[in-house]
């Protein structure tokens, strides 16, 4: 019987400079959209009554990841920060994974009384994001 839904507990985001070396780029609290939607080109002639569309090229903007700071994470992502690599996001409960290729970099998040702080790493995909089916080692 197929799942009527999964959590995202065990998602997890790797990063490597070659396809055969990913590791996890540092635990993360939020994953951001994975494309996006399309632009619409206006296809109106002097026929229509109102206003038709088809659709364009796929919007993909940066990505956000939020993770907690550290200052060990936050220095180990900084090593490979702006390096051109490869992604994949594992979502482990759902037996899938996202992959992608593209630059990311980190900051330090604002701060707030009583909170945590947390940083942010933007992904800048050069790529379309691939979900596939997640590979199961034995």
């Amino acid at each position: 019987m197929a799942a009527k839904a999964h959590n995202t507990i065990g998602t997890i985001l790797k990063f490597g400079t070659t396809a055969g070396s990913l590791t996890e780029l540092c635990k993360i609290k939020s994953t951001p959209q994975l494309n996006g939607e399309r632009e619409q080109i206006e296809s109106t002639d002097l026929t229509d009554t109102s206003q038709t569309f088809v659709p364009g090229v796929q919007s993909v903007e940066s990505m956000q990841f939020s993770a907690n700071f550290t200052l060990d994470a936050y220095q180990s992502l900084k090593t490979n920060a702006l390096t051109d690599g490869f992604f994949e996001l594992d979502f482990a409960s759902a037996g899938a994974k996202a992959t992608w290729e593209g630059q990311y970099d980190v900051y330090i998040n604002e701060a707030e009384v009583n909170g945590l702080l947390e940083m942010t790493i933007v992904c800048y995909p050069s790529t379309v994001v691939t979900i596939a089916a997640a590979s199961t080692t034995t």
